[in-house]
């Protein structure tokens, strides 16, 4: 299916199943559409212009967005989610990209959601981690989604769990999350994907300044990106000294530590080894499942504090709120009472 685009956005469409892999062109309103059910089947059979719905209703907080993890659910948790994080310049864009092609050449149906800042002034964002991925603009088992953090903290978007979940539901086999460029405690990425990729870059500092980087301990992989460099191997030995420190026994999985030049394709394959490696000890010590549960468990935490928020935001127009803190403020009671006292009433 020819890449599509609607304001702010630009995706590639996914193959469709249901028709030997002809392009699914779309026959009614979609742009617009809340009409869950449609969407869903829709991008099931590989309508573009559905997948980018649900993802921008799933941006948008809509109120169907219930309604659309419902009708997700059964298509879930079969895609392999791969995060990709590193400070920015290290080349995490251009390494997607060629990932990209690398799983294409294996057949894979791939989605990627490349994570951009937004300004902390005008709240806009560029979006520009799309452009680099031209290449890949009219590829039929490609779908492409830039994505605003909109503000939020830890190299993601509030949205991006539910995103994955749309891409996953649309039949992506792989999907690629790329992180805003991030420092050393940016650490998200890690509880969402079942693989992290760590990006670092010859000049990133010396062994104390690699280990004291919390990032760096989220990596299953570290790529050495910009190989060819002058002080590349320095690089990869504080990774690999930072990684002996590390060690917890056997039976641990050991982080394996990969060179590349990604704009010269160098060293891409091996990445896609270094993954299905890791993918392989994942599912031979069941830590496959224990990370998805982990993931789950978030997820329903995060909704469930969410729904709390708006409920109490909800009594501070009214009385109750207001009372509790005139009372915590003139020293008649303490917060914890008047917080167990709103909790009551919440929960009335």
């Amino acid at each position: 299916m020819k890449a599509r685009s609607e304001p702010g956005q630009r995706e590639a469409g996914a193959v469709s199943r249901s028709n030997g892999g002809v392009p699914v062109v779309a026959t009614g309103p979609v742009r617009r559409s809340r009409d869950v059910p449609m969407l869903v089947g829709r991008a099931r059979d590989g309508d573009a212009r559905a997948v980018a719905r649900l993802i921008s209703l799933v941006e948008a907080g809509d109120e169907a967005l219930p309604a659309i993890a419902a009708a997700l659910a059964p298509y879930t948790g079969q895609a392999q989610v791969v995060g990709l994080t590193g400070s920015p310049g290290v080349g995490k864009s251009t390494t997607t990209n060629e990932l990209v092609r690398a799983l294409r050449a294996r057949g894979h149906r791939v989605g990627v959601l490349a994570i951009d800042p937004s300004s902390p002034f005008s709240g806009g964002a560029i979006l520009g981690d799309r452009v680099r991925m031209q290449d890949h603009a009219t590829d039929p088992g490609v779908y492409i989604r830039s994505m605003s953090n909109r503000g939020h903290l830890g190299g993601l978007s509030a949205a991006t769990p539910q995103a994955v979940r749309v891409l996953e539901g649309a039949g992506c086999d792989v999907v690629l999350v790329e992180t805003v460029g991030v420092g050393q405690a940016e650490v998200d990425v890690a509880s969402l994907a079942d693989t992290t990729l760590v990006l670092l870059a010859p000049g990133m500092g010396d062994a104390i300044q690699a280990v004291k980087a919390g990032i760096l301990e989220i990596a299953d992989v570290f790529v050495v990106n910009k190989a060819d460099r002058d002080g590349a191997d320095a690089t990869v030995r504080d990774i690999q000294g930072m990684i002996a420190l590390g060690e917890r026994g056997s039976g641990q999985w050991r982080p394996q530590v990969v060179r590349a030049v990604a704009v010269r394709s160098e060293g891409i394959d091996d990445i896609a080894a270094a993954i299905d490696k890791h993918r392989g000890w994942l599912v031979e010590h069941d830590e496959l499942r224990r990370r998805r549960e982990a993931r789950a468990a978030a997820e329903i935490e995060a909704i469930a504090l969410g729904t709390l928020r708006a409920r109490i935001g909800s009594l501070r127009d009214g009385t109750q709120l207001p009372a509790l803190a005139a009372e915590v403020a003139a020293g008649t009671t303490d917060p914890y009472r008047a917080a167990d006292a709103l909790l009551a009433q919440l929960s009335g």
